[in-house]
């Protein structure tokens, strides 16, 4: 049973960083693209690489939203199959 909790557990972490995963690289992405432009035109303005962050992260969500759902729906379905198992 410990080690069943500790799988799920492991699970729980790698879901995490995979729906993660495409957000954060976009924005990662995003922000070395504006920082290499500001750094070409040496333009220091903060909101230039806050707005098409927040812009680019949000287009991604919204494309990735069914492909996240369905893996958290999975997921949840998984953990509410195996609460029989813990209850023991």
């Amino acid at each position: 049973m410990d080690s069943q909790l500790i799988a799920l557990g492991i699970q729980t972490f790698k879901i995490a960083l995979l729906l993660s995963l495409p957000s954060l690289l976009v924005g990662m992405l995003i922000g070395l693209a504006v920082s290499i432009f500001q750094a070409t035109t040496q333009i220091n303005e903060m909101t230039l690489s806050f707005i098409p962050k927040i812009i680019g992260v949000v287009i991604i969500i919204i494309l990735t939203m069914p492909w996240m759902m369905n893996e958290m729906v999975d997921f949840s379905t998984e953990v509410f199959n195996m609460i029989p198992t813990f209850v023991q």
